[in-house]
């Protein structure tokens, strides 16, 4: 009698084509499993903070979209400043609509408080980088045209920030670095506990921690890709950033702090000539104040990105 094992039972298109935890699953026939950062929420009027929110389609041939968030004090008189946040996920997962980010959102929208444009670029592996990149950019840009009556009635072009933890601190750096390109100003630029690489692994980095990297960026042009090791020989230099101030936020227990305080110490080196701060939460893990926005060291963290916002 011959048995069936159930590997053989599998359809071939229905194989694993690569398994990247605590990401994602990818199948042969091209289909995406996420462990995580799915859940979305609606905007709303937030009952906590008063803030209300909504969304704004920004490209309709992608589907690429910003989240928007006015504090209730915008009509008391006055310009806000504006906050362009980029969410972490390794570029695979979480969204501008992730219940983790409206939280956060609303939390700096009320208590700096300004008008965040949190953008929702498309996911890797079905949409392979530089998609993120470049959606980015787009709704970076659209918040410039001044289309949307919150930001054209209530904020300040003045005091631009650009935010982002993890993969989205990698991609406001390189916001930051084209937005100077392109004669768009930025106040401060906020990078919370931000991915960074290199081909040489660093501090409690794996050696084979560019596996996902190579695997949502088919033409990357290596581990030491400028978009990936900002330092790395032949990439921009930092002295190029044109914001005023950096801020560059770690946690003692992030494999990526070691790439943080590179990325200070190579900006420090520079010649640029802005104020960069350097912060390290001690005994925290990675994005520790989004997964335990409760906790003291989570309240820390926010006041700290609040008064780096709100500091002329």
């Amino acid at each position: 009698m011959e048995v069936t094992t159930a590997a053989h039972s599998i359809p071939a298109n229905e194989e694993v084509e690569i398994d990247i935890f605590p990401f994602f699953r990818m199948y042969r026939s091209g289909r995406v499993e996420r462990f995580g950062g799915t859940d979305k929420v609606p905007p709303s009027l937030d009952p906590a903070t008063g803030v209300d929110s909504k969304d704004v389609i920004i490209d309709p041939s992608t589907g690429v979209f910003a989240r928007l968030y006015l504090p209730p004090t915008a009509n008391d008189g006055g310009k806000l400043p504006i906050l362009f946040y980029i969410h972490g996920g390794g570029f695979c997962i979480e969204s501008a609509a992730s219940p983790v980010y409206h939280r956060h959102l609303n939390d700096l929208s009320s208590l700096t408080p300004l008008i965040a444009v949190s953008v929702d670029y498309r996911l890797a592996p079905e949409h392979r980088l530089p998609a993120a990149y470049d959606d980015s950019w787009t709704a970076f840009r659209w918040v410039f045209s001044r289309a949307d009556p919150w930001l054209a009635q209530h904020g300040d072009f003045g005091r631009v920030f650009v935010a982002g933890d993890s993969a989205g601190g990698n991609i406001a750096h390189h916001i930051a670095l084209r937005a100077a390109a392109e004669g768009l100003a930025i106040k401060g630029l906020a990078l919370i506990h931000p991915y960074f690489g290199g081909s040489v692994p660093v501090g409690s980095e794996s050696a084979d921690s560019g596996r996902m990297w190579k695997f949502i960026f088919p033409d990357t042009e290596g581990l030491d890709d400028p978009r990936r090791n900002p330092v790395a020989e032949g990439a921009p230099s930092l002295a190029a950033l044109g914001c005023e101030r950096v801020l560059v936020s770690v946690a003692e227990k992030d494999f990526l702090r070691e790439r943080g305080l590179i990325y200070y110490e190579k900006l420090k080196e520079s010649g640029w000539r802005g104020e960069v701060e350097f912060v390290e939460t001690p005994e925290a893990n990675h994005v520790f104040h989004l997964s335990n926005p409760e906790t003291e060291q989570a309240k820390n963290k926010i006041k700290l990105l609040t008064d780096f916002f709100k500091k002329d």
